[in-house]
């Protein structure tokens, strides 16, 4: 699922080419797919129609354990809860309805729903929540939440997970991103190779048609939380970004995720639309940074990485590379919106400065022994401070980023240089520490908790010596400090927020202090959708989901909520 969700947010980098033509006969064919000219029109206003940036024939593919699955997750396989990372509310009851953990969080009790029904008109009970966590026990590979705790069934309505280790921030796992399957079909079934073409979820929707070009989900009349108001949702492909904004343009898509010309005035460019930027993506120049685990360059001096940070202009890369869209970071890389109260009081600058700061980072390379040559360019044991950036062919925001931060590092003395390469060899590069800098950004966890991000870019179990795929801490990074603390925060009640924030506090001073990660900014996802046409999205005063149109399971929360004009 993670990577299906990756790639659908690098398609939002890519600038393509679209025929009229093209369009055109993508949205005819959807348009056939109704049965009569009658049912079309009666349909139409409480059809929602979504680009999710799919370019190329759909594969039918609805196994939620797959990372190639094209869609269901929240709409026709639900999890226990929904628990979104864009805000930091309590997890919104779905299958489950009560769960309570014990004093060491080894045991979590979750009482389910009693009155809900698979599509196929079969009762769902706690069978299937033991069934559906046996498969990734049985089926390592499909284990991507990592799961390693037992489900035991107390009655039809209850089921216990017990853990032989303090389990809380396993929780959200369990409780908000592991959806639920039917055992009574899924037992004859293989999960690592079915695509389920016919799949019989518990959701508000159902697949109703589905063609290479577009698949269409309708509202699932018997659904426990009442019919969706929105009727169908169609998800087209198309040809690219260009193809999505030209379909917005001629109004003939109401949900899309990524840029548009004229970003920055949505609502009078394509009258009847809004738009909705969020920021959560936190971009930085990666580094190779442990020469001890085989790094080499320049980059694996702290002063260096330091210096580099004091010598971005934030604001200016803002406006040139990103429309504006981006917005400020922290060097903890805790989010100063969702996040902010965990950031440690300790830190001298929680926030990155937004211009340069020249004499700042003279003053860091020259206390580490670094002499400005006569070209201008720093230097050290005969070496000029000269780096590689490596960055996706293509990625057009990253490589004016890239064309930016190169002219402000060199008045800083610091000379960057970028190197573009395909996907699978930029990715290639960082697993196995083949590389200086990259430009990419660190993903958030299951909920608002900076925890997830620590464990996963910041320890030791998550990295390995150049040479060798790193499975997440890429940068190399290894402190031992840094990995007692993560693990004591594995084992506290996230309701002690005191204790919690004792680690966080060591975390982030070695977060700083260090530096692998080079805060960039924190990128901002633009969505615009169809105000006219439905009311009930996400706004910045109520983001009770993450309003990109390819986030699951957080789509399918607003396609529940919202509400037809019928204009």
């Amino acid at each position: 699922m993670f990577l299906s969700t990756a790639r659908r947010r690098r398609l939002a980098r890519r600038a393509t080419t679209a025929g009229a033509a093209a369009l055109a006969a993508a949205l005819a064919l959807t348009a056939c797919s109704g049965s009569t000219t009658t049912s079309k029109t009666s349909d139409s206003a409480s059809t929602l129609i979504a680009y999710t940036g799919q370019s190329g024939d759909y594969q039918i593919n609805f196994n939620p354990f797959s990372p190639s699955q094209i869609g269901g997750i929240g709409t026709i396989f639900e999890s226990l809860f929904f628990l979104s990372n864009a805000n930091s509310d309590d997890a919104k009851p779905l299958l489950g309805t009560d769960y309570t953990w014990n004093d060491d969080g080894t045991e979590l009790d979750v009482t389910l729903r009693s009155d809900v029904k698979w599509s196929d008109g079969e009762p769902f009970t706690a069978d299937d929540v033991v069934f559906t966590f046996g498969i990734p026990k049985k089926y390592p590979s499909l284990n991507s939440n990592g799961f390693d705790g037992t489900v035991t069934k107390v009655d039809d309505t209850h089921v216990k997970f017990t853990w032989d280790h303090t389990a809380f921030v396993s929780g959200p796992y369990v409780l908000a991103k592991s959806v639920i399957v039917p055992e009574h079909l899924w037992k004859d079934i293989d999960p690592t190779t079915d695509v389920v073409e016919h799949p019989v979820g518990t959701g508000p929707y159902t697949l109703s048609n589905f063609k290479p070009q577009a698949f269409t989900l309708s509202a699932n009349p018997d659904y426990w939380g009442g019919e969706p108001k929105v009727k169908k949702v169609r998800y087209l492909s198309l040809s690219g970004n260009t193809a999505g904004a030209d379909a917005l343009a001629a109004g003939s898509i109401d949900w899309q995720t990524g840029p548009v010309p004229n970003i920055a005035n949505i609502e009078k460019t394509y009258p009847g639309y809004k738009g909705i930027t969020v920021a959560m993506n936190q971009m930085a120049l990666l580094t190779c940074s442990s020469a001890a685990l085989g790094c080499e360059g320049p980059q694996t001096d702290p002063a260096v990485r330091h210096a580099i940070y004091y010598a971005i202009d934030r604001k200016q890369l803002n406006s040139l590379a990103f429309e504006n869209t981006a917005s400020e970071i922290s060097p903890t890389f805790a989010l100063t919106t969702t996040q902010k109260d965990q950031i440690s009081s300790a830190i001298a600058e929680p926030v990155a400065p937004e211009t340069a700061d020249a004499a700042k980072a003279d003053s860091l390379l020259e206390d580490a022994g670094w002499t400005k040559g006569s070209d201008g360019i720093y230097q050290k044991d005969g070496k000029k401070l000269s780096l590689t950036v490596e960055v996706v062919t293509g990625w057009t925001d990253y490589i004016t980023a890239i064309d930016t931060m190169t002219q402000q590092l060199k008045k800083a003395g610091i000379e960057l240089n970028a190197a573009q390469s395909s996907w699978n060899e930029w990715t290639d590069k960082k697993s196995k520490g083949n590389y200086e800098l990259a430009i990419d950004s660190l993903g958030q966890g299951p909920t608002a908790d900076p925890y997830y991000l620590y464990n996963n870019y910041f320890t030791t179990a998550n990295t390995a010596k150049v040479g060798e795929a790193a499975p997440v801490n890429i940068a190399r990074f290894s402190d031992a400090t840094v990995d007692k603390a993560v693990k004591a925060l594995a084992s506290i009640n996230p309701t002690d927020t005191a204790a919690r924030q004792e680690q966080f506090d060591i975390i982030q001073k070695q977060v700083v202090d260090d530096m692998p990660y080079i805060p960039i900014l924190t990128g901002g996802t633009t969505s615009e959708y169809n105000a006219k046409k439905f009311t009930g999205w996400p706004t910045a005063d109520n983001l009770y989901a993450f309003p990109a149109v390819w986030q699951s399971p957080d789509n399918a929360e607003i396609f529940k909520a919202l509400t037809p004009t019928g204009k």
